[in-house]
């Protein structure tokens, strides 16, 4: 999701109203649960997390993919309390990633529903410089489908990546995403209008690569 749906400043959207299954499903839209995987750790942004983030996705190595984070941590604050209202709303959620053995926030993981009751989705995640390539997203990635496939009620997972984007397409590779096709120039970045790989994770494909997973830890 390089197109974050935040603008700073920009007033809360309207509630639709949430799917049945969805409010059988938990009660994420009082708070977000505590996901916790091998060395990574998503709960609920802080107020206080602000700082953590405005240096971890200020970084230009982080940034240059997405679109412009808050300038400020005073925007990180005001972004921290807009994800609390679009969840309240049933319109969005946004985890904090936190290593084992820390409370830090080292970068975040967002849904957003493409539809009012989450059957399609779009998610998004941004994680520090320092810990690419330590397992973080991968196992961080696969909470997120979870919940969002199990908790959310959602069909289909879309995510966006800028064709230059080599890491973050092919994390999202790794994971088992298809490419369904190219966005031609659909992201504004710095004045040019890049292309974008547009990938899918469909519900039961999801559910199918788990058992396979499942069966090469057995065996």
């Amino acid at each position: 999701m390089e197109k974050m749906p935040y603008r700073d400043g920009a007033p809360a959207a309207g509630s639709p109203a949430a799917s049945a299954a969805v409010d059988r499903a938990s009660d994420w839209r009082t708070g977000l649960p505590t996901l916790v995987g091998a060395g990574v750790v998503l709960r609920e942004l802080r107020t206080s997390d602000a700082r953590s983030l405005f240096t971890a996705m200020s970084a230009e190595e982080v940034s240059r993919f997405i679109s412009p984070p808050p300038s400020t941590i005073e925007g990180f604050e005001r972004f921290i309390a807009w994800t609390h209202r679009q969840r309240e709303a049933g319109q969005y959620v946004c985890f904090a990633i936190v290593v084992e053995g820390s409370d830090t926030a080292v970068g975040l993981f967002q849904v957003r529903s493409l539809e009012p009751d989450f059957g399609t989705a779009e998610w998004g995640f941004a994680i520090a410089s320092e810990f690419w390539g330590a397992g973080v997203f991968l196992e961080g990635a696969r909470l997120v489908v979870d919940f969002t496939f199990d908790v959310l009620g959602t069909h289909r997972l879309e995510a966006r990546a800028a064709i230059r984007n080599g890491r973050g397409n092919g994390a999202l590779r790794k994971l088992g995403a298809v490419q369904e096709g190219v966005l031609r120039r659909s992201f504004l970045r710095h004045g040019e209008y890049l292309d974008q790989a547009l990938w899918t994770i469909l519900h039961d494909e999801w559910r199918s690569a788990k058992l396979v997973w499942a069966a090469r830890i057995i065996h």
